[in-house]
């Protein structure tokens, strides 16, 4: 934690180096973060980078004294959701049968195709809660949602998953 704190202080102040190690030590997790919400390798690449590149533009506003793991991640499953939000309005399917490198480990196809199937919203708090291990305490303070909607959505999310797995 100390580390990453001083490669938030050097990121913001404009050390090339700090950025990049933020960069290493977040880009895994981000990313694949990003897949389980949108199943699409491509895409998650891409919302993963931007996220990235908008967390860094906005250093000025983080407060040090929290870490920056999950300060990311909010931003990653934000615009997840987003993206997978305007890809259901589209009319697109999704790629399930296309698993991301290293993105789907530990999770078996039918898993994942189950969780492909879940609403956006439920699949997001689902991967933070059990994917990314987040409590639902910190899941309602990343998303800005009631804990009881954190709660009522993990429920609703893992009974869907239950009945199709």
């Amino acid at each position: 934690m100390g580390s990453e704190r001083a490669h938030v202080r050097a990121a913001q102040q404009g050390d090339a180096s700090g950025i990049e190690a933020l960069f290493r030590l977040h880009w895994p997790r981000a990313y694949r973060a990003a897949f389980l919400v949108v199943h699409d390798a491509a895409a998650a690449e891409d919302i993963a980078q931007e996220a990235f590149i908008a967390a860094v533009r906005h250093l000025d506003r983080f407060d040090r004294r929290r870490p920056f793991g999950p300060w990311l991640h909010r931003i990653v499953v934000n615009r997840a959701i987003d993206w997978a939000r305007a890809r259901q309005l589209r009319g697109e399917s999704e790629l399930v049968d296309a698993p991301a490198p290293s993105a789907d480990a530990g999770l078996d196809d039918a898993v994942l195709g189950a969780l492909a199937a879940l609403p956006p919203d439920h699949r997001a708090v689902i991967v933070l809660r059990h994917l990314l291990e987040y409590t639902p305490g910190e899941i309602a303070e990343l998303l800005g949602l009631p804990r009881g909607t954190v709660n009522s959505r993990l429920r609703r999310g893992l009974d869907s998953l239950r009945e199709r797995v």
